[in-house]
């Protein structure tokens, strides 16, 4: 079986591990791999790889590390397919949603591509009589990144392309649940000119992120998980002096007005709720049903959920294919239950599916559950698997009361044909990323993607220009040139003889 090593210093190997855990298929339920899981000796080599490679990498030019950025942009072109399948065989996703992924991954290298320009200071000339002002944004040192299961490529390159172009060095620590991307990254980014030592993966589990929270050579962490581990995270991290990035949960809601397109906005929840088998933290996992839209959403969300087709990965048919673990589809299924068991109309039970050929896969069907109220665990817990949650409210003034009421603030969406309903929605949630018509609401790379509430732990939200500002510090210069009168006649005698 393929055990799958750390990269550390520009190598492939195994350091000081010797516990391995596996990695399955999903679709077939079956352990493909092992990979190793780091001691705390592991993470101190790749921090000393990174220290290293900092000594230069720190003080590279503009120039060298836009070079990097366009060059690895080329070859995450060139290997797409392969890392969609790669992505596809250990998350369980459809290979087109990772390549979805990949592409939105690939944006924030774009984004990095520019950092010149991004990092431009400001100037300010003859602040007072011959005093100029000006600034510049320097590097941190090493960062370190630890990032879910749920997007394996794209979540990391929410972080490393700006880490690392803004000239600090990086170690990600990823899921071990879909590790082998990290390590193919790693490997373009070789090919793609960067020095060793300054991108490194580590894999692992709790022992590898507690010595990254507890490192004291490490200056700032990301973290991308559920809200627990998010707090964790940032208290850990915050108390040895580095600054976090620690986003956390999320339950999104997307209204639907009585004006809204029903069709529209029952094709798009469907898409939103169980793509990815509901997998992703800005997935709808509720819709509120406003007014006289109730009834006949249902209706149209019903035919939708059963029309979508379950099937493995690779499986070009397949629309949805299997959650991550046999925990996950154990989780899914219980949240159904107990749904139903606390009053919510099961009105799509997607708990008995089987998928033939791969019966031991882990495969749940979409979920719909209706009259779904704040009471109730279907409701309150973030179930991270396919189903979608339908709540009623009366009008809009009740259904923003809903989402505002809620801990989580990460995304919503509201379907309606109204601007000045559209317009409200977008001032009065208390919501970090909004859509309108739109049900999955994730910014693109030169914008920040943050949530609000306990879906965002601190205030640093990540890519964009609020990644840029997170992986760098500001020097504020104040300078003054007094006039020296000097000689200014050339001399042709050998200048020590005056």
């Amino acid at each position: 079986m393929t055990t799958i090593e750390h990269w550390i210093g520009g190598a492939f190997t195994r350091g000081a591990s010797t516990r391995t855990g596996s990695v399955f298929n999903p679709a077939t339920g079956e352990a493909q791999k092992q990979v190793l899981l780091a001691e705390e000796s592991d993470v101190d080599a790749a921090v000393s790889a990174a220290a290293k490679a900092f000594e230069t990498w720190g003080d590279s030019s503009l120039s060298q590390r836009s070079k990097v950025m366009f060059r690895l942009r080329e070859l995450l072109v060139e290997h797409e397919d392969e890392m969609a399948k790669l992505i596809s065989s250990e998350h369980g996703k459809v290979v087109e949603d990772a390549r979805g992924e990949i592409i939105r991954g690939r944006e924030v290298v774009e984004y990095a591509c520019g950092i010149a320009d991004v990092l431009k200071g400001s100037y300010s000339d003859q602040v007072s009589r011959g005093v100029d002002v000006f600034n510049f944004r320097q590097p941190l040192g090493v960062c370190a990144g630890i990032t879910p299961f749920n997007f394996p490529i794209m979540v990391p390159m929410w972080m490393h392309p700006i880490a690392i172009a803004t000239g600090n060095t990086f170690i990600l620590k990823p899921s071990e649940r879909d590790p082998s991307v990290s390590n193919l990254i790693a490997e373009l980014y070789a090919e793609a000119g960067l020095p060793d030592g300054v991108f490194n993966v580590v894999h692992g589990d709790k022992t590898a992120v507690d010595a990254i929270l507890d490192h004291p050579d490490i200056a700032a962490v990301s973290f991308v998980g559920s809200t627990p581990i998010a707090k964790y995270v940032h208290e850990k991290a915050s108390a040895t002096g580095k600054r976090v990035q620690a986003l956390g949960g999320a339950k999104n809601h997307a209204i639907v007005l009585p004006d809204a397109d029903l069709e529209f906005a029952a094709n798009h929840l469907t898409a939103a709720a169980f793509g990815s088998a509901g997998q992703r933290c800005m997935a709808i996992s509720v819709g509120v049903a406003v007014g006289d839209a109730g009834d006949a959403l249902v209706e149209v969300l019903k035919r939708k959920a059963e029309e979508v087709k379950v099937g493995p990965g690779d499986d070009p048919a397949s629309e949805m294919g299997p959650v991550v673990t046999a925990a996950a589809k154990d989780r899914v299924t219980g949240a159904v239950a107990k749904g139903e068991a606390q009053g919510a109309q099961v009105i799509v039970d997607g708990r008995d599916l089987t998928v033939p050929g791969h019966e031991g896969g882990f495969f749940v069907g979409p979920s719909l559950l209706d009259h779904v109220t704040v009471d109730m665990d279907a409701y309150q817990e973030e179930i991270f698997g396919p189903v979608l949650s339908v709540a009623r409210a009366a009008d809009i003034d009740e259904a923003i009361a809903l989402i505002n009421a809620n801990p989580y603030g990460n995304g919503t969406a509201i379907f309606t044909s109204s601007g000045a309903a559209a317009r409200r929605f977008q001032r009065e949630v208390k919501v970090g990323m909004i859509g309108v018509n739109v049900p999955i609401p994730v910014p693109m790379s030169y914008y920040s993607f943050g949530g609000w509430k306990d879906s965002l732990i601190g205030d640093s939200p990540i890519h964009g220009p609020e990644g840029v500002r997170f992986y760098t510090r500001a020097k504020t210069v104040t300078t003054r040139w007094p006039e020296v009168k000097q000689s200014v006649d050339a001399a042709f005698h050998f200048p020590t003889s005056s």
